[in-house]
C-alpha cells in the first residue's frame, strides 16, 4: 500500500497546486485578504502531501519493493544502503519526484517566512509557482508515474547505473536542482510584478535573497558534478563542454548577472525592465536544461529519458512558461520605468557591464549548444560543436569580466572616479605583474598566455582584498580602529570579497592544471615503473575481489619521490554482473592542491594492464574557487539587510525613576 499512498498523496497535491494557482488570483482581484491567504495554507499542504510522496518513494527502494517498476529497473537488493537511498533520483522518474519536492520546498518557504510580503504580492507569487507545480505534477503522473506496479513481481532488480554507484550521487543532483529549481521563485516574483504592474527596490530586496540561494546552490552542483566526472569517468577531465552541462552552466551566468542587476535595482531603483527579464530569462534556462536531459534530443551521460511523449510533454511546458511569460513582458514592460539615472563611469556602470559579458557568455554556450540540434532538425546534417569553439568564444569574453570585477566596489554609486580606483588598486596590480614576472622566469613549456592569465587571476584576488582594505582603512587607521571597522562592516560586503576571490581561485586551478598537466599512459606489468610529475610509481601487481553487488579488480601502486616511498594508490575496475556493465575507479593522491591521477584500462593477454597516469598541478583549486564563491554567498544571505522586514530589537526602556 506505500505506493498507493505515495500515488495518491501526488495526486492531492497536484488539487492543492490547482487551488493555490486560481484561488488567490481571485482573492487579489477583488481584494479579499481571505482568498489571498489560501496561497499559504495551500502551499503548505501542498509541500507536505508531495514531501510525504516522495518519502514513500525512498521507502520503496530500501526495502527493494521489486513490485514496483521503478525499483526494479534502478535497485538490487545487495545494493548498499546509501545507494538505495540516493537511487531515488538516479533515474528519470524519481529525480522528477524530487524536482517538484524541491519546486514544493521552495513555495513552502516563502509561504512560511513571506509574512513581510504585501499580501497581493504573495498570493501572486505563490500563484505562479503553483503554475509550474501543476505543469509538472500532470508530467508525472501521466508520463512518468514513479509508483507503477508490476503484475508479476520478479524476485530481484536489475541494480542502478554502476556509474551512479558512488557518493557523488548524494550530493550533485540534489545541489543542481536546488539550484535549478530555486531560481523558479525569481520567476514568480517577476511574473507576479507584472501581473501587479508594480515594482520597486523593495521587490528587488525581496527577490534578492532567493536568487542568491538558488545561485549558492547550483555553484556547489556544477562544482561537485565537475569533481564527480574527475574521479569516477576514469578520464581525468573536469568540464567536456557537454550540452548537459551547458545547460547548467546559462542558468548560473544568467543568475550571476541576475543577483548584480538586483543590487542595481535595490540601491539605486535602476535596471527595472532589464532585471525582470533576467529573472524570467534564468528560470526558463533551467526549463531548457531539464528539456535537454528528458527529452531523448541529446546523447549524454546525464540523458534519464528517451520516450519521446516526454519529450514533447516537457517541450510543451517549456513552450508555455517561456512563451506566456516572455509575452506578458512585452505587454507590460512598457508601463515599467527604467528609475534611477547615473554615469556610465559608476557602480552601477560597472555591474551593467558585468552584466553584458555575463549574457553574451551565456549567449554564446546556448548558441553553441542549440546550434547543432536546430541545424539537424532543419537539414538532417550532424555536426558537433566542442571545445575548440568555447574555449575561442567563450574565454574571450571572461578576460575584460575579469579586469573589471575589482574596479567595481571601489566606485562609488551614480558617478564614480575611474582613476581614483585605479590608484587604489595600484598594490594589486603589482602584485599580478611580479606573479607573471615570477611565472615567466620560472617555469618551462606551456602556453605563452598562461603566466597573463594567472597575473590576471592574482589581480582578482588582491583586487577583493584591497576593497576589504579601503573599507577597514587597513594602514591608514591604527590596527584596533581597522579591525573595529571589520567586525562592523556588513556580511554583504564580506561576502562580495569572497566571491570575487574564489573567481581568481578557480582560474589559477584552471590555468595550472590545462597547461602543465603531464600524463603517462602505457601498459605495465609488475614492477614496472612510470615517472610522471617527478615521481616514480612502481606497479605491484593487482587482486581480485567479490562484494555485495560486484566483482573488483585493484591494482597497487607505490609512490615514491627522490628514492623514499611516500605512499600507495589503488586504483581499480568494478564488474556489475546484473547491469553488465564496469566502471573505473580512480585513485588519487593529494600532495598540497595538486594530484596524483591513476586509472585502469583494460588487463591484455599477457597480464599486462592499460594504465592512465596524470600529475595534474593546483587542481583542487578549479573546486576550491565555487566553494569560496559560495561561502561568500552565504556570508552575504545572512546580512541582516536582506532579511526584508526583520524588526532590530529595541533595547529595553529603563523604568522611569522617581525625583529624590
Amino acid at each position: 500500500m506505500i505506493a498507493e499512498a505515495g500515488h495518491y498523496a501526488l495526486v492531492l497535491a497536484l488539487g492543492l497546486a490547482l487551488i493555490q494557482s486560481t484561488i488567490p488570483i481571485i482573492g487579489a482581484r477583488l481584494n479579499d485578504g481571505a482568498l489571498m491567504n489560501v496561497a499559504r495554507s495551500t502551499a503548505l499542504a501542498q509541500l507536505a502531501f508531495v514531501g510525504a510522496s516522495f518519502l514513500a518513494l525512498v521507502t520503496l527502494h530500501v526495502v527493494s519493493d521489486f513490485s514496483v517498476l521503478n525499483v526494479f529497473q534502478n535497485s538490487h537488493s545487495l545494493k548498499p544502503m546509501i545507494y538505495k537511498i540516493t537511487g531515488v533520483w538516479g533515474n528519470h522518474e524519481g529525480s522528477m519526484l524530487l524536482w517538484v519536492t524541491i519546486l514544493a520546498l521552495f513555495g513552502g518557504l516563502v509561504a512560511a517566512f513571506g509574512n513581510n510580503l504585501p499580501l497581493s504580492l504573495r498570493a501572486h507569487v505563490l500563484a505562479v509557482q503553483a503554475w509550474v507545480a501543476t505543469a509538472f505534477y500532470l508530467f508525472i503522473l501521466l508520463t512518468s508515474n514513479p509508483f507503477m506496479r508490476i503484475a508479476n513481481p520478479p524476485l530481484e532488480g536489475r541494480d542502478l547505473n554502476p556509474v551512479l554507484q558512488d557518493i557523488g550521487l548524494a550530493v550533485h543532483p540534489p545541489m543542481l536542482y536546488l539550484g535549478y529549481v530555486g531560481f523558479s521563485i525569481s520567476f514568480s516574483f517577476a511574473v507576479a510584478a507584472l501581473i501587479e504592474g508594480r515594482i520597486d527596490a523593495a521587490w528587488a530586496r525581496w527577490v534578492r535573497p532567493w536568487t542568491l540561494m538558488a545561485w549558492i546552490f547550483l555553484t556547489l552542483g556544477i562544482a561537485m558534478g565537475s569533481y564527480w566526472a574527475y574521479y569516477e569517468l576514469g578520464w581525468g577531465g573536469w568540464w567536456f563542454w557537454d550540452p548537459v552541462e551547458n545547460a547548467s552552466l546559462m542558468p548560473w551566468l544568467a543568475g550571476t548577472a541576475l543577483l548584480h542587476s538586483s543590487v542595481v535595482m535595490e540601491k539605486r531603483n535602476a535596471l527595472r525592465v532589464w532585471t525582470i527579464l533576467l529573472a524570467i530569462l534564468t528560470f526558463s534556462l533551467s526549463l531548457l536544461g531539464t528539456f535537454l536531459v528528458r527529452s531523448g534530443v541529446l546523447t549524454s551521460v546525464h540523458a534519464f529519458a528517451t520516450d519521446p511523449t516526454r519529450g514533447v510533454f516537457i517541450l510543451l511546458i517549456l513552450c508555455t512558461f517561456i512563451g506566456g511569460s516572455l509575452s506578458l513582458y512585452v505587454w507590460r514592460a512598457s508601463a515599467l520605468k527604467q528609475g534611477g539615472l547615473f554615469a556610465p563611469i559608476s557602480r552601477e556602470g560597472a555591474l551593467v557591464l558585468n552584466n553584458l559579458f555575463l549574457t553574451t557568455a551565456c549567449a554564446t554556450v546556448f548558441v553553441g549548444t542549440l546550434y547543432p540540434l536546430a541545424l539537424e532538425v532543419i537539414t538532417g546534417n550532424r555536426i558537433s560543436v566542442g571545445a575548440p569553439f568555447f574555449n575561442l568564444t567563450f574565454a574571450p569574453l571572461f578576460v575584460p569580466l575579469l579586469i573589471a570585477v575589482p574596479f567595481g566596489p571601489l566606485l562609488a554609486w551614480k558617478r564614480g572616479d575611474l582613476v581614483g580606483a585605479s590608484q587604489r588598486l595600484m598594490a594589486a596590480g603589482i602584485g599580478s605583474v611580479i606573479a607573471v614576472a615570477v611565472l615567466w622566469a620560472w617555469t618551462r613549456g606551456g602556453s605563452t598566455f598562461a603566466p597573463l592569465a594567472i597575473g590576471l587571476a592574482v589581480f582578482v584576488i588582491l583586487g577583493a582584498l584591497c576593497d576589504l582594505a579601503e573599507r577597514i582603512n587597513l594602514f591608514r587607521a591604527s590596527l584596533p580602529v581597522s579591525f573595529r571597522r571589520a567586525k562592523g562592516l556588513p556580511r554583504s560586503a564580506w561576502g562580495t570579497v569572497f566571491a570575487h576571490a574564489g573567481l581568481g581561485v578557480a582560474l589559477i586551478g584552471i590555468v595550472c592544471e590545462t597547461t602543465w598537466n603531464t600524463e603517462f599512459i602505457a601498459s605495465m606489468k609488475p614492477n614496472d615503473v612510470a615517472r610522471v610529475g617527478g615521481y616514480s610509481l612502481t606497479f605491484d601487481g593487482t587482486t581480485q575481489r567479490q562484494q555485495s553487488n560486484y566483482r573488483e579488480q585493484t591494482a597497487r601502486f607505490t609512490v615514491s619521490k627522490g628514492g623514499e616511498p611516500i605512499a600507495v594508490m589503488k586504483p581499480s575496475k568494478r564488474n556489475f554482473t546484473t547491469r553488465a556493465a564496469s566502471t573505473t575507479e580512480a585513485a588519487l593522491l593529494t600532495r598540497g592542491v595538486s594530484q596524483l591521477y591513476i586509472s585502469l584500462g583494460d588487463t591484455a593477454a599477457d597480464g599486462s594492464i592499460a594504465v592512465r597516469i596524470y600529475h595534474k598541478p593546483m587542481v583542487l583549486l578549479i573546486w576550491f574557487g565555487p566553494v569560496l564563491m559560495a561561502f561568500g554567498g552565504m556570508l552575504s544571505l545572512s546580512d541582516r539587510r536582506l532579511r526584508v522586514g526583520a524588526p532590530k530589537p529595541a533595547k529595553a526602556l529603563r523604568a522611569l525613576q522617581p525625583a529624590e
